[in-house]
């Protein structure tokens, strides 16, 4: 009899430790999914003010799962923020460095996503060459291990020159981010055959050390053939600040 109650409890306890687990990087797919459906998303937000460190170190291992599940929380965070309160737009550098998302037993800014745990602890102003040290263990947990350039033609910021919302994954985030790299960047450059001069987007400058310089930027416009040809030249065009939200788009299976 007494095997039988141990049997009992060990499996009713088992059971109550699988249903109450969170699978955050679905949580996150959630979240931006009912924005985009225009659905109530206050649960989503809820779990993951209610996360922990250990949670979402527990779960998100990869860089992969780490990319898609940060890229979704911004994104989604970007739009709720400014749908609730669009005159914060009008000083964008307080509005990206504000601590606003909750997660992880953290209350973090647009900024921090971005550039200590997606880029890597990396100096904001700095073309990306310089790095930040001695950083909080949250940020050393929770960080690539290697920048993706590829994150700049996903992350949308509000503007209307920012790359459109997408619904990343872990397990397909290479295709994914290889079609919003292409159908972003096939937007926003031209190219003159006869000076061999590409005009692109400014985060190829901005972010220069992230693509490996503006040679590698180059290389890229060529490797992922938006220009014919690996240019000889790069200009950038001027970028729009003009509040856009709601730039949504599907990518296909």
């Amino acid at each position: 009899m007494k095997q039988f109650f141990l049997i009992l409890f060990l499996a009713t306890t088992f059971n109550f430790n699988a249903q109450d687990t969170v699978n955050y990087s679905q949580v996150s797919q959630d979240l931006l999914q009912n924005i985009m459906d225009k659905k109530s998303y206050n649960k989503q937000v809820e779990i993951l003010a209610n996360s922990t460190l250990e949670d979402l170190t527990s779960e998100l291992k990869t860089d992969n799962q780490k990319i898609a599940f940060w890229v979704n929380v911004y994104n989604s965070f970007i739009q709720i923020s400014l749908t609730e309160n669009p005159k914060e737009y009008e000083d964008r550098g307080a509005y990206f460095k504000k601590p606003r998302v909750k997660i992880a037993g953290e209350t973090l800014s647009f900024d921090e996503i971005e550039h200590d745990i997606l880029r890597r602890s990396r100096v904001k102003i700095s073309w990306g060459y310089l790095r930040k040290y001695f950083r909080p263990k949250y940020e050393r947990k929770l960080r690539v291990k290697n920048i993706d350039w590829r994150i700049h033609f996903a992350l949308n910021c509000g503007a209307k020159s920012c790359p459109p919302v997408a619904k990343f994954t872990p397990e397909d985030l290479d295709k994914e981010f290889d079609f919003m790299t292409t159908e972003y960047l096939k937007e926003q450059t031209t190219y003159n055959k006869e000076t061999k001069t590409a005009k692109s987007v400014s985060l190829f400058s901005w972010f220069r050390a992230d693509f490996g310089g503006l040679c590698g930027a180059r290389q890229i416009l060529a490797d992922y053939k938006i220009t014919p040809e690996k240019p000889k030249k790069l200009e950038f065009g001027d970028y729009d600040w003009t509040l856009s939200l709601g730039n949504f788009r599907k990518i296909p299976k």
